[in-house]
């Protein structure tokens, strides 16, 4: 791919390749600082926080908002709930689905870990990259998340 700004060729496998790669190392770390401190992966702590943030969503936004498919979604949230981080209550407008809340437990565990994942957030990024391209980086990404989702590209079906 030719960028029409500058004439530059960029290698759209090897953006690829290291884009995938470098969430997987990031993800795998956030997962061991998060696991270490407070017995919670990051896939818990973005639902936990996701619930702290939007009260009263049902599993299906979850879905959407992470580009899951809404069963892996349910058993996530059936997880959430056995902990007794979460609980499902019922949808005055709809019966067939039910909103989620935080427990007071979930809501403490999801404030405490926010503290972790924001330092180790700044520690792997701000370590590896200065203000001016880790900004470039997030504005980039950004727009190309608006896109895919804007597209519906990668929603799963089921």
């Amino acid at each position: 791919m030719t960028s029409k700004a500058s004439g530059e060729t960029v290698d759209l496998p090897g953006f690829f390749a290291d884009l995938v790669r470098c969430e997987t190392r990031l993800y795998n770390a956030l997962n061991d600082r998060l696991r270490e401190r407070h017995g919670i992966v990051t896939s818990q702590f973005e639902a936990l926080r996701y619930l702290r943030d939007r009260p009263g969503s049902r599993v299906a936004d979850l879905a959407a908002e992470f580009a899951i498919g809404v069963g892996a979604t349910s058993k996530t949230v059936d997880r959430l709930e056995r902990q007794g981080w979460a609980v499902r209550q019922p949808n005055p407008s709809d019966r067939r689905s039910s909103l989620l809340a935080l427990t007071d437990d979930g809501s403490r565990l999801v404030g405490a870990a926010e503290e972790t994942f924001t330092e180790a957030v700044a520690e792997l990024i701000g370590g590896a990259l200065d203000s001016s391209s880790a900004s470039a980086a997030a504005r980039a990404l950004s727009k190309l998340r608006s896109v895919l989702e804007h597209e519906q590209i990668g929603t799963p079906t089921g």
